[in-house]
């Protein structure tokens, strides 16, 4: 039996999606107003899900204690009010999407999880637009 615990958590950062070997025209083509050379920020939620059998002498599948330190020490005080592209390393060259984000907090937290639970990412950019990232 499996069972998924989530841990809500919130930054906020700036980014621009762009292609450096494109013109400004066609990032504004692909990116549209993403693409603002001047930067723009979201106010991101974050869910992180974690998956796996209970605990029998705890009663958890993970402590979310624990995981709201995690958290916070890999995302929150790394992201939270950054310029994405200008600041994060893993951002220098990979285009800050969404997408693209969810993957580098994936990665962020998988370390520091025991392996034998699954953790999945759900990044919100925006209430209407958000994207799901579980390492497959």
């Amino acid at each position: 039996m499996e069972i998924t615990v989530h841990r809500v958590a919130y930054f906020n950062a700036a980014h621009r999606l762009f292609r450096p070997d494109w013109d400004d025209a066609k990032n504004f083509e692909v990116f549209g107003k993403c693409s603002n050379p001047n930067y723009h920020g979201h106010n991101y939620e974050l869910v992180v899900s974690v998956t796996g059998p209970v605990d029998p002498e705890t009663g958890f599948v993970m402590d979310l204690k624990i995981l709201k330190r995690l958290i916070r020490a890999e995302v929150e005080d790394t992201l939270d009010h950054k310029n994405l592209n200008l600041e994060i390393p893993e951002f220098k060259n990979t285009n800050p999407t969404a997408e693209n984000i969810s993957i580098y907090i994936w990665h962020q937290l998988r370390a520091h999880i025991p392996t034998h639970l699954k953790l999945a990412i759900t990044l919100y950019e925006t209430p209407r637009n958000y994207v799901t990232y579980s390492g497959k």
